[in-house]
């Protein structure tokens, strides 16, 4: 798990929550829990999350990680979010609020956590064939503040064009979870909560980022952002394109059931089950790996 990716819909990046430090943590390893599971997830899937992992994962003393998940047990419960979904296909758009988790199990004895995902959650976790955003855990590990945290996770979900146009500032601190008595004043929120969160990100993660204020008249209304990769992370193609056995269950069944793959790959005649087979075969040659480097990107694949 320690290299594992975290897969959010946008509509869940672009949501209005907030979440203290410890909570997205453990958010983002139920994700990866149930992804590299191989197995799915449903409203029904109860995932673990172990005191050790959320230790070696965040470096954090083990002490600390069994406060963070029996705090979860209340906190996390009765956390909420929102964001703007369509209603049956019509064009028409509204906002639907759920909460986070519609179960939390705390074993004290074990330092286990167990969580199951609300079912508004569960398709902008899954629902990869759609808009989606990928990053590799380890990007935001490093991360104290849970206000850098949302701020990369908005960032990159602009990665193909390394700019976020202007967002209006009510917009922002709606997304970066701010509540509306906090940070008020702009001299607060920029020195509180904006400077601090892109210089840990410039400092701990895959990208460099600088923001632009617009303003009308003389006050700030509204932020946008540019970032370029990091020189590191350019070099994709130098490093070993392995899959682990779980990733390649995983893509192996994704690419099969991918339409754009199989019309192209699959043979005449081939049923799903048969054509997910031989991937899980060819999906252990790093060369095929490369060769369809763009189809496993389009289905979730990153390996930064």
């Amino acid at each position: 798990m320690k290299n594992g990716l975290v897969v959010k819909d946008n509509a869940l990046i672009n949501a209005s929550y907030n979440l203290e430090l410890t909570e997205q943590r453990l958010i983002m390893l139920a994700i990866i829990n149930a992804r590299e599971s191989g197995h799915g997830i449903t409203a029904d899937s109860k995932l673990e999350i172990h005191a050790s992992d959320y230790t070696n994962l965040f470096n954090v003393s083990i002490d600390a990680s069994y406060k963070a998940l029996k705090e979860a047990v209340n906190n996390l419960f009765n956390r909420q979010f929102s964001y703007i979904a369509e209603y049956k296909r019509t064009g028409k758009t509204g906002i639907v609020r759920s909460r986070w988790v519609s179960r939390i199990f705390y074993v004290d004895d074990l330092a286990l956590l167990e969580i199951t995902f609300a079912p508004d959650v569960v398709p902008l976790i899954t629902r990869l064939e759609e808009h989606f955003t990928s990053y590799q855990l380890k990007q935001v590990a490093h991360l104290t503040s849970k206000y850098a945290t949302r701020l990369y996770e908005l960032l990159i979900a602009w990665r193909e064009v390394g700019k976020v146009p202007q967002i209006e500032i009510g917009e922002f601190r709606n997304r970066l979870g701010l509540l509306e008595n906090e940070y008020r004043a702009m001299s607060d929120f920029k020195k509180r909560v904006l400077e601090p969160s892109i210089q840990q990100i410039n400092e701990y993660t895959d990208i460099n980022v600088t923001y632009e204020q617009h303003k009308r008249g003389r006050i700030i209304t509204a932020f946008s952002f540019e970032f370029k990769q990091k020189l590191k992370a350019k070099n994709i193609e130098t490093q070993a394109d392995v899959l682990t056995e779980k990733q390649i269950s995983f893509f192996a069944h994704k690419l099969a059931h991918d339409a754009t793959f199989a019309s192209q790959y699959a043979e005449v005649g081939e049923e799903y089950a048969d054509l997910e087979k031989r991937l899980i075969q060819k999906l252990s040659d790093s060369a095929f790996i490369k060769k369809h480097r763009k189809d496993l990107e389009r289905v979730g694949f990153n390996i930064l």
